[in-house]
């Protein structure tokens, strides 16, 4: 039997891996990640590897890194793949699982139209970029979801001084989505957004929009990776997902992110080795 999950508008399911043949459906791990991951195609490329290496299958449910967690901590995981390091330190102080590992980072961009009305374009400072954006009250769409990217982008605005809050459903717009989901909404638009570049790479309609700010230091995107505590949650399946997460730190793993490319652009670059907590 599957793990209970929530209701198919909290998430999508993404059942990856089965390549290694039918004995693999019997034995399978249930891994809470982000869209990200998702959208930019990285599971797709290396889930196959593992199943086929050690014959167990993956399950993800892709949604917010905030969504993910509360997956977790609700035992419907067996492993938690997400991108906010406080946050996942806090479920790990917590009790709810651990020990955390880095996995891999890239970064964040923000895109806007080619017109670029808000006069961004070759900003250093991500803050300042945002603060014209908010003083021109030019169409921003948020993720407004709770998400790894969602929590960078308030981090950001409060370093620009704005109050989205009292902005809401004027110039700054909450999508309530995915990342690809937002950025459909953004070309739409032909407004801007904040997005992890990995899926930037791999999103086809971006219709007139094009990477405005990058390099800051502030958009750093690190994932990590961390077993649901057995203890916390007794239906875990503890062995199958520790090899999952030995499995993505080792050499091996590692290779295999850092062999996923678009374009002949790399996406993800991997820095297991440090433990968080």
């Amino acid at each position: 039997m599957l793990k209970r999950f929530m209701t198919a508008a909290a998430g999508l399911l993404l059942a990856t891996g089965l390549a290694a043949g039918a004995h693999a459906a019997d034995k399978f791990i249930t891994v809470a990640s982000t869209t990200s991951t998702q959208n930019s195609g990285l599971f797709e490329h290396m889930l196959p590897a593992f199943t086929k290496k050690t014959g167990i299958a993956v399950h993800v449910v892709a949604v917010g890194t905030g969504q993910a967690i509360k997956l977790a901590e609700k035992c419907d995981a067996d492993v938690l793949f997400v991108h906010h390091k406080p946050s996942e330190l806090k479920f790990v102080a917590a009790g709810y699982g651990g020990p955390r590992h880095d996995v891999m980072y890239n970064d964040f961009v923000v895109v806007g139209p080619k017109s670029d009305p808000a006069g961004i374009k070759g900003m250093k400072d991500v803050a300042a970029a945002m603060a014209e954006i908010a003083s021109k009250k030019q169409p921003f769409v948020s993720r407004g979801d709770n998400s790894g990217t969602n929590k960078k982008e308030l981090e950001l605005w409060k370093d620009a001084k704005v109050d989205t809050k009292a902005a809401s459903g004027t110039w700054y717009r909450e999508s309530g989505s995915g990342m690809g989901a937002t950025l459909n909404t953004a070309a739409g638009m032909n407004g801007y957004t904040l997005t992890d570049r990995g899926t930037w790479l791999s999103f086809k309609n971006r219709g007139d929009l094009q990477i405005l700010v990058e390099g800051d230091k502030r958009l750093f995107n690190q994932y990590g990776i961390m077993l649901v505590s057995e203890k916390h949650c007794p239906s875990v399946k503890a062995e199958l997902g520790q090899s999952f997460v030995d499995w993505v730190i080792s050499k091996d793993g590692q290779k295999n992110i850092a062999d996923y490319k678009l374009g002949g652009e790399q996406l993800f670059f991997p820095n297991a080795g440090k433990t968080g907590s």
